[in-house]
């Protein structure tokens, strides 16, 4: 994935083959079902957010936290030894803020934690789609979108989610780095909400009686004005600067 003088933005899929990105280039992970929503919305209330790409280096950090909350899925299934499933509606509930999250989830977290040593990478859902995407206007000319594979598919969320924020910076100048990134956006451009719900995501969230979380990312559409971002191990809350917020 190599990018151009120009500004532009990429969209691809995260899986076995990670996707080459310029050290230069911002990069945005995407698991709208359901890792990259639960880690906003944690952070959003308030809560300390540590993604992890492995039930090991989960267990080695909570070794270091005091009374970590720990959050995820391998598979669908709940880890032994973890307090809740990778469920942004369930979080929400609780009230023990001051206790960290510890976030592990099949596909999200490894994309995230994949590419954590870069300067700027960011985590998106549709809670905060429009927020980051004045964000990386005004401060990333290179911008590369990643989806989050699910038994090798690329999402009709992800992409959507995707899609949405390409849509809003290729309408202030940014350039499709190739035709999947424009196709992607023709694609979800003017979409409603509920077309996720005809995906893979939605189905299994519906089969194994967890439509709650279907439901809750339905309902929290682009009700976040901030930015999220990774640094130093962990997901950090950002407001808007006022020249960002312009562009809104």
């Amino acid at each position: 994935m190599k990018t151009s003088g120009n500004k532009t933005v990429v969209i691809d899929l995260f899986n076995d083959n990670r996707p080459e990105v310029d050290n230069d280039c911002a990069v945005v992970a995407i698991d709208v079902i359901r890792a990259t929503t639960t880690a906003v919305t944690g952070v959003a209330l308030g809560r300390q957010c540590f993604p992890v790409s492995s039930i090991t280096e989960a267990m080695s950090l909570a070794k270091r936290l005091v009374n970590p909350l720990l959050v995820g899925e391998l598979g669908g299934n709940m880890p032994y030894g973890f307090d809740m499933q990778n469920s942004p509606a369930l979080l929400e509930t609780r009230t023990d803020i001051d206790r960290p999250m510890i976030l592990l989830s099949t596909s999200g977290t490894r994309l995230m934690t994949e590419f954590r040593h870069k300067d700027a990478l960011y985590v998106a859902c549709l809670r905060n789609f429009k927020a980051l995407a004045a964000h990386l206007l005004a401060h990333h000319p290179k911008i590369a979108l990643l989806g989050a594979a699910t038994r090798g598919e690329f999402r009709e969320e992800d992409q959507l989610c995707c899609a949405w924020i390409a849509e809003e910076v290729i309408g202030q100048g940014y350039q499709p780095e190739n035709e999947m990134t424009a196709q992607i956006v023709r694609r979800w451009s003017g979409a409603c909400i509920d077309a996720i719900c005809q995906g893979n995501s939605a189905a299994y969230l519906q089969r194994s009686g967890q439509v709650g979380d279907l439901d809750f990312i339905l309902a929290h559409v682009n009700d976040l004005n901030f930015v999220y971002q990774y640094s130093n191990g962990r997901i950090i809350e950002r407001a808007l600067e006022t020249d960002d917020a312009k562009l809104a």
